[in-house]
């Protein structure tokens, strides 16, 4: 907002300064993935030991994420927002020139944890810069960035990695960098009212808490899976360090004078079941697209970079869509366009349970092209009503919680597809295993198929027996994999079909005014 300090700024030049730092740093949760084998073999570390470049990335990033608001009062917007952009690029360079292993997990905790404000302050940035009839165009702006650049991180991170190196990862953020922080120092400036709040004790004790509960969670997220979650004594004391760590950060939040995180927000019913939604879209949107590169890869053939080129449609579906579902957030009820995006988020998460084995790209592609259509419908209203009613000296830290909430949605739908990936592999796997034995004439007639198929090759009968069999029980896996695969999308489509009811609970936008109060 123009005041008498600085001259007027056009608020899309705005909009533009703020999302190249954040597109940035959002592609980097996932531009890496990729890469790890490449980045395993380069530093003479195995692949487990590499996937901790990734976890100490998000846990750093997690610590930082629900402080944004509080850091942003205590040092000025513009100045952590430039000191963000800055260590991020820095970082970024120094991650490139990694010798070893521990420096790069070094120069990611610095990477995660200069990065993790970026989000939220950008976002708190543009709410503010736009009127609220033009929240909704904003959004759809910034939500171009948080939808598509998880999707395009694993193209754009195989064919560098495949092109060049996998170092150039880290430096393409450079560049953009540089220009974010000339645009920064330029067009941004720090409200009034946010420079009046300076000062006042620290929540040293919330601060503490915060960062033990939620880097813990992390890495129970993170790591669970790998030791087969409560079977192993690290992931069990890490789950209890979390719970107590984080109800203690609750009632220590809840009781102090100046909290680092102010829970208050969520007295207002509209941002608390908008941040409920926003989790469980973290939870679906992350979870799904964990789901379907491993089902590309290791069931339809797919290499990396053809994997992540199939996942393009949904990040182009949003898009296209996002401009339209902004332009008509101020004619259309807000939550008539959610119920479309969860409907919709619904039908093609069903439709990806459907594909069987034989599925080509196009059975791929149109799925995805409509599921990013009904993201847009999701995240651009979905954003846009649940800031809606807070004031303007709350919105840093209303959009902490908020972009807190969808990335640790996120990581719990992360987690929960793998175990129920395996699980119901595990069961499928038994189930038809039993009509394959010497006393299922079906099953014979296609052991005896086989053995012949190698015999004709040159096998003996011994060997092409057991290869036979071997044969066999590898069409069993696949088949319990792909139904594997379907059951988790059916479930998380049901899960979008359960948030229908919630919408009830919300208030549309108002298109002028401002916020209301808060009780």
């Amino acid at each position: 907002m123009p005041t008498a300090e600085h001259p007027p700024v056009n608020p899309w030049i705005i909009a533009v300064s703020v999302m190249f730092a954040t597109f940035m740093e959002v592609l980097d949760t996932t531009v890496v993935n990729v890469s790890l084998p490449h980045v395993a073999g380069s530093l003479s570390a195995s692949i487990d030991e590499s996937t901790w470049a990734l976890t100490s990335y998000l846990v750093a990033n997690a610590i930082i994420l629900p402080l944004a608001g509080w850091l942003a009062r205590q040092f000025g917007r513009k100045r952590l927002l430039m000191a963000s952009v800055g260590g991020f690029t820095v970082a970024s360079f120094l991650c490139g020139l990694a010798p070893t292993l521990p420096f790069l997990i070094l120069f990611r905790v610095i990477q995660g944890t200069t990065g993790g404000a970026l989000q939220p302050l950008s976002q708190a940035v543009m709410l503010e810069a736009f009127p609220p009839e033009g929240r909704g165009r904003a959004m759809a702006f910034w939500g171009l960035g948080i939808v598509t650049a998880p999707i395009l991180g694993p193209v754009l991170g195989g064919w560098l990695t495949d092109s060049y190196s996998w170092r150039w990862v880290f430096y393409i953020n450079i560049p953009v960098g540089v220009v974010s922080l000339v645009m920064l120092q330029r067009y941004v400036f720090d409200p009034g009212y946010l420079r009046a709040q300076r000062g006042g004790t620290v929540d040293w004790p919330g601060i503490g808490l915060l960062a033990v509960g939620m880097g813990t969670l992390q890495v129970f997220l993170d790591k669970g899976q790998e030791e087969d979650w409560f079977a192993s004594h690290l992931i069990t004391a890490l789950a209890v360090v979390a719970v107590v760590a984080l109800i203690a950060f609750l009632v220590q939040e809840l009781r102090a004078e100046h909290p680092v995180v102010d829970l208050h927000v969520f007295r207002v019913r509209t941002y608390a079941v908008g941040v409920f939604l926003m989790t469980v879209l973290g939870f679906v949107l992350f979870g799904s697209l964990v789901l379907l590169p491993i089902m590309l890869q290791t069931l339809l053939g797919y290499p990396a970079l053809q994997a992540g080129i199939a996942l393009a449609p949904r990040g182009v579906g949003s898009f296209l869509a996002m401009p339209a579902i902004g332009a008509l957030i101020g004619r259309v009820d807000a939550r008539r366009l959610l119920a479309v995006g969860l409907i919709g988020g619904s039908v093609t998460l069903y439709w990806f349970s459907r594909l069987n084995l034989e599925a080509g790209y196009w059975d791929i592609f149109w799925p995805q092209m409509i599921q990013g259509v009904a993201l847009a419908c999701l995240f651009v209203p979905l954003t846009t009503i649940t800031m809606d009613p807070i004031p303007r000296e709350q919105m840093g830290n209303a959009t902490s919680i908020f972009n807190l909430m969808r990335n640790l949605g996120g990581s719990f739908g992360i987690a929960a597809s793998t175990v129920l990936l395996t699980r119901h592999q595990q069961t499928h796997t038994d189930v038809l295993g039993t009509h394959v034995d010497l006393y299922s004439p079906q099953a014979r007639a296609m052991i005896e198929q086989m053995r012949a198929a190698f015999v004709a090759r040159g096998a003996d009968l011994a060997t092409a027996g057991r290869q036979a069999q071997a044969a066999v029980w590898g069409m069993v896996q696949r088949q319990a994999s792909m139904l594997s695969f379907a059951d988790v999308f059916r479930e998380l489509a049901l899960l979008f079909v359960l948030l229908l009811p919630l919408l009830l609970l919300m208030r549309s936008p108002r298109r002028s005014g401002g916020p209301v109060a808060m009780h």
